[in-house]
Formats: structure tokens, C-alpha cells, sequence
């Protein structure tokens, strides 16, 4: 069997990096097609190597642009390289411009596409991910869905065939970097920091940095925070705060360390020590309830309604005041806090990876790894 993983962004490198170890663990070796969409070496090349995926077979180098631009791109460099190669099934993960130009470029050469993470709905079609996530799962021939949520999600969509519930390949990648992370991250220590007691903050939704108005009321926000807290800034959240002139503005909050984007390790150690996370992030959501972390979303809604339900997450929007009362509540109600963090993870037990690759060379070995003509009864 000869499959193809396409990424272009740290999450997606992140969720993949289980499959990619099930996969090798079967003695199978795929083919790593990175987009480089995170173009930023901070932000991609520093997670490859520190989780030692020195094997990428194309770097295609997509950069940015607009949406169009950016996955129109990717989808000819893609289609360039599934001509060489032929795989026999093509697998994404998530809601990027990657996910969906690996999914229509194969989809078109008739090669079987394996979405991971599939059938996650925000229900807010202004998003690019949504778009992207929904487009993605009608062009795959498996879905692997992450909870019975997101399988429910499918089949109001009408796709019931080629759909496994198989957990959330995140809970295998906390799982099996936390403990290293805490050994190999000085990160604490660099920053001066104590455990419990500072927030990490990141923001790099397009609702949320596009727009003036949001990013004002981001940044006033972080001006009003009641303790310590460390922000690593996305390149793209930077260069709105340029443009609109914030940035001077961010990087005087006193009691804020504004820091470049960092490593993985580093920002796993952050994220498990830290009192609470605020983050605009899908793939943080799952991780803070993952750690025992409380979560408060800068969103008014979320593809991981799984964590508002299991009480691990709120959402808070970009509300000042509702952002500080939960802060406020959390620093001085201990029973709130230690439902928060004791919140139960509703993704899965760390074998999601191992679960997919089974699947999938099971399909392959029953011959039943390709593009039916019809999906729908």
C-alpha cells in the first residue's frame, strides 16, 4: 500500500504525526506531502524537526496569498505530484486551504481521499474552515470522525457510507509529547514563569485579526487581564497589528510577554502548566481539556461543541466583560475551577492513529480502497 499524508500547518503536522508513527509501526512508509502554507519557519520547520519528521518527501513551498491564491496554488502543486506518485488513497486532516486542495486534486485523478477529523461543524458558513471542512468531507471516500457529534454531523449532510468513529488523533499527540515536552522545554524558566500562575493567550482567526473592530477589542482585552499572561503571536495576527497600528500598543501591556511564534514542546509545556487558556484556536480547544486546562474561547462558536457540553471550554466571544468574569471567577471559586479543569475528554483514548491505519490497509487488503461512483442510497 502507498499512501500520500498532505499538510501544510503545525496542527495539521501535529494530529498526523500518530498516523504517520501507526503507519511505520505496520512497516509501511507514506509519502509526506508538505504545502508549506505555513511559510513562517517558526511556525512549520521547527515542529518537523522537534518531531523528528526529517523524512518529508516534497516541500511544494505554496506560501501565502488569498484564499483563492493559496489553495488554488496548492492544488497544482498537489495534482503535479499525485501524477508522479499514484498513490493508493490520499490522506488530510482538518479545515485548511491545504486540506481542501489536497482533497479536490485527488478527488479529480479518481484517488480515494481519507479525511481526518471529519464532520466537525461550526455552523458559521462566514468562516474559510467551514467551507473548507465541508467541501473536504463531500470530496472523501473515508470519513474518520472524531466523536459520534461529528458522525451525526455527516449524516444530516447524507453521508452515511465510508464513516468511522475512531477518536481524535490530538489525544495521541498530547498523550505521547506531554511527558516530553516537560523534560526536554525550558520554556517556564526562560519566561520566568510559575505553574498555575499565568494565562497563555493565541488569536489568529481571520473574524477575529481581519477586522479592526475585533482586533481593537482583542487588544483591549489583553490590557485589562487580572494576571500574568504569555502571548506568542501568529504571523498573521502580527501583521494585522501593523497594519492597524496595534502592535506598539500590545507590546507595552506590562504584566504581557508578547513572544515570537514558538515550538511545539515549548508551547505544550505553556499550555499544561498554564491557569487557564484564551485562544480563538479549534485544535486548543481539544488540547486544554485533554491537559485538565479551563479554556475560554474568543469565538461565538465552535466546531468542538464537545468541549462547551463536557464543561471544559466557554465561549466568550471578544466580550470584555464576560471574558473577565470568567476569569474573575475561575481565580476565586475553586469549586468552578476544578470542574473546568477536572472537565471528562470527550476525544478518544490515544489509539485514534493506530485505529485509522487498520482501517485503511483493511480497505486495502478487501480491495475496497477507491472512488465509488455513488456514495448516496
Amino acid at each position: 500500500m502507498k499512501p500520500a499524508i498532505v499538510f501544510g500547518t503545525r496542527p495539521e503536522i501535529i494530529k498526523l504525526v500518530p498516523v504517520i508513527r501507526a503507519f511505520k509501526d505496520r512497516d509501511v512508509d507514506p509519502l509526506l506531502i508538505h504545502t508549506g502554507q505555513h511559510y513562517d519557519y517558526e511556525m512549520s520547520r521547527v515542529f518537523l524537526e522537534e518531531l523528528e519528521l526529517d523524512g518529508i518527501d516534497y516541500h511544494l513551498e505554496v506560501g501565502s496569498g488569498t484564499q483563492a491564491e493559496q489553495t488554488g496554488t496548492a492544488m497544482i502543486k498537489i495534482e503535479k505530484v499525485l501524477l508522479d506518485e499514484r498513490p493508493d488513497v490520499v490522506i488530510v486532516q482538518g479545515d485548511t486551504n491545504t486540506v481542501l486542495a489536497g482533497a479536490i486534486a485527488s478527488v479529480k485523478l479518481k484517488i480515494p481521499v481519507a479525511h481526518v477529523e471529519a464532520g466537525l461543524r461550526s455552523f458559521d458558513r462566514t468562516m474559510p474552515e467551514e467551507i473548507n471542512r465541508i467541501l473536504a468531507d463531500h470530496a472523501s471516500e473515508i470519513l474518520f470522525a472524531p466523536t459520534d457529534e461529528a458522525k451525526k454531523n455527516l449524516e444530516r449532510e447524507g453521508i452515511r457510507e465510508g464513516v468511522y468513529v475512531v477518536g481524535n488523533t490530538i489525544v495521541d499527540a498530547v498523550l505521547q509529547n506531554a511527558e516530553l515536552a516537560g523534560k526536554k522545554s525550558d520554556v517556564l524558566e526562560r519566561f520566568g514563569l510559575k505553574p498555575k500562575e499565568y494565562l497563555l493567550i493565541t488569536a489568529h482567526r481571520a473574524e477575529n485579526t481581519d477586522s479592526r473592530e475585533n482586533l481593537e477589542r482583542l487588544v483591549e482585552i489583553l490590557e485589562n487581564l487580572p494576571m500574568k499572561a504569555v502571548y506568542p503571536i501568529h504571523p498573521r495576527t502580527k501583521k494585522r497589528l501593523e497594519e492597524f497600528g496595534l502592535l506598539e500598543m500590545v507590546g507595552g501591556i506590562g504584566n504581557l510577554i508578547v513572544t515570537k511564534p514558538l515550538g511545539y514542546l515549548d508551547f505544550l509545556r505553556l499550555e499544561k502548566n498554564a491557569f487557564a487558556v484564551m485562544t480563538d484556536s479549534g485544535g486548543i480547544q481539544e488540547e486544554t481539556i485533554i491537559l485538565g486546562v479551563p479554556c475560554l474561547t474568543l469565538r461565538y462558536n465552535t466546531e468542538r461543541p464537545e468541549t462547551v457540553k463536557a464543561g471544559g471550554n466557554v465561549l466568550v466571544g471578544l466580550e470584555r466583560e464576560r471574558v473577565l468574569k470568567y476569569l474573575r471567577r475561575l481565580m476565586e471559586d475553586r469549586k468552578f475551577y476544578e470542574s473546568m479543569s477536572k472537565a471528562p475528554n470527550p476525544f478518544g483514548d490515544g489509539k485514534s492513529g493506530k485505529r485509522i491505519v487498520e482501517i485503511l490497509l483493511d480497505l486495502y487488503k478487501r480491495g475496497e480502497l477507491n472512488v465509488r461512483s455513488s456514495r448516496f442510497i
